[in-house]
């Protein structure tokens, strides 16, 4: 099978495309015909060794895919050769066929959809679910600020704070980029590069500030996020696309009452299995209404991962790009 492989930490470049042999599935495991694979940034991350998790060299990149079951490990029950499915690996994800465990929570592609838009549900709708509904608590008629909004993870965000009846607010730093987001259920949209969101976002809200801010960015947007949280609110630190960790004044969380929050779903519904079982139950329930249902802005051959992964870098995806294969 063709997959693409990192020996060498670094940008890029550093990938080449393998033949490798077809893994074999054992006693409980699902062999996946791959069709599509999503690029995420920890993607990025981690063949720059810049990721929390770091693989041992040689390994496959990729996080999430979709594709079709061709051939089951003996006990597996419930899947059928040729199901559709929608499944995660970390890493593993960009190669011709993908070797998964049968408890790992893959998941029915919903009908109607594509295996690029399957291939790009998984870590953008986990994220989005854990922090709104897990670890925010957002209520209806809340006021949800999602920075980032242009990306998968926070397109993801918009979509699911709407159906959760919030009132939702989106930064990002295009506005070709944002009329997309607000196509995707946004009540407002602000280019940060052109206005600043902080007096903005207090004006929309009727001076009360964000209930709920979710931030995969980072550095100064969550420092001057503080600014213009409600009483009360709820941080989530999502991610660092920005660059790097934030410094917080504590006087602001102190006199506000502000909680910040870390946003790691999928960890933590390894420790935490009712969460496990939440995806599990509300996904499908969810993908079916058309809940969080993937934008996909690029698209590319395998042979071009190095090309998929710098449009991610250079910051030029709505929503996500994937691998065709």
């Amino acid at each position: 099978m063709r997959a693409v492989l990192c020996e060498t930490l670094g940008d890029p470049s550093v990938l080449r495309i393998a033949e490798l042999p077809v893994p074999e599935p054992k006693a409980g495991e699902i062999l996946i015909r791959v069709h599509a694979a999503s690029l995420n940034f920890p993607d990025v991350l981690m063949v720059a060794g810049g990721y929390q998790h770091k693989p041992a060299l040689p390994f496959i990149p990729g996080m999430e895919a979709a594709g079709e079951i061709a051939a089951l490990g003996p006990g597996v029950t419930g899947w059928t050769v040729g199901d559709g499915v929608i499944f995660g690996k970390r890493p593993g994800c960009f190669a011709e066929y993908a070797v998964v465990a049968a408890d790992s929570q893959p998941m029915k592609v919903p009908v109607g959809w594509s295996f690029a838009e399957a291939s790009a549900f998984r870590v953008a709708a986990t994220t989005a679910y854990n922090g709104l509904i897990h670890r925010a608590g957002l209520k209806r008629r809340e006021v949800l600020l999602v920075h980032g909004a242009t990306g998968g993870v926070g397109m993801a965000a918009v979509q699911l704070g709407k159906h959760l009846g919030a009132q939702v607010i989106a930064t990002g730093g295009d506005d070709a980029r944002l009329e997309v987001v607000r196509a995707q259920g946004a009540d407002f949209v602000i280019n940060y590069r052109s206005t600043d969101f902080v007096p903005l976002v207090k004006d929309l809200s009727d001076g009360r500030g964000a209930d709920v801010i979710y931030d995969p960015v980072g550095g100064e947007t969550f420092e001057r996020s503080l600014r213009c949280a409600a009483f009360g609110g709820r941080l989530l630190v999502i991610g660092f696309t920005s660059g790097g960790p934030s410094t917080l004044k504590s006087n602001h969380i102190l006199i506000k009452c502000l909680s910040v929050i870390g946003v790691r779903a999928g960890e933590h519904a390894r420790h935490y299995k009712p969460f496990a079982d939440d995806y599990a139950r509300e996904f499908p329930r969810l993908a079916a209404q058309g809940v969080m249902r993937p934008h996909i802005s690029h698209r590319f051959p395998l042979e071009r991962v190095a090309d998929a992964m710098r449009v991610v870098l250079e910051r030029k995806v709505v929503g996500k790009a994937v691998l065709e294969i």
